[in-house]
């Protein structure tokens, strides 16, 4: 049996420690912004747990590696190269956005074409892939809002942002994957 504690106790006064070692208060946006890329992660390794094709499960699984890294990189302050840690780590990068527009091509060619906005619901995983994508673009309101005061590297706003892109687009695969009819909004007018 390990003798490792999980909790420190360092924490119960409100801070937080970042890769630094510089203490914040847990509502920081840094914190904020990396906390919901956590959350990110763990709503996307929901959709794993449904029945879906080996391809879509292994990208699922390279982007969930992705937020990982994207994490780590926003819990550094230290401009993103100083820190052990984030050293070791490949950096999101122009090919990990690159990856993710191939998706979206790859999928988009395969599905009708959409001329209205898409109810979500019909099925669990479909849901679970909103839920994803909603909680994406609340990481992409944090990012941007940290980046206001603080430099986030482009790279990590334009991968969040296609990212939330490729879950919308994974919506509208897995609704047909599991055929579910796919409700388009269509707004009553006056």
């Amino acid at each position: 049996m390990s003798n490792y504690k999980l909790y420190t106790k360092k924490g119960d006064d409100g801070k937080t420690g970042l890769l630094s070692g510089k203490r914040v208060n847990k509502h920081h946006i840094r914190v904020k912004a990396y906390g919901t890329v956590d959350e990110l992660n763990a709503w996307v390794g929901m959709i794993r747990n449904f029945k879906i094709d080996k391809k879509t499960e292994n990208t699922i699984l390279d982007i969930q590696n992705e937020l990982m890294t994207m994490a780590s990189q926003l819990a550094d302050d230290t401009s993103y190269e100083l820190t052990k840690l984030v050293k070791t780590l490949e950096p999101i990068d122009d090919e990990n956005v690159k990856k993710l527009e191939d998706q979206i091509d790859l999928i988009n060619n395969e599905l009708p074409e959409l001329k209205n906005f898409v109810i979500p619901g019909g099925n669990i995983v479909v849901s679970y892939v909103h839920l994803a994508r909603c909680t994406c673009r609340r990481a992409e309101r944090l990012i941007t809002e940290l980046n206001e005061i603080e430099n986030v590297p482009h790279i990590i706003i334009a991968y969040i942002n296609r990212l939330s892109d490729f879950l919308f687009i994974l919506s509208r695969k897995l609704a047909r994957d599991h055929e579910v009819e796919e409700v388009k909004w269509s707004p009553k007018k006056k």
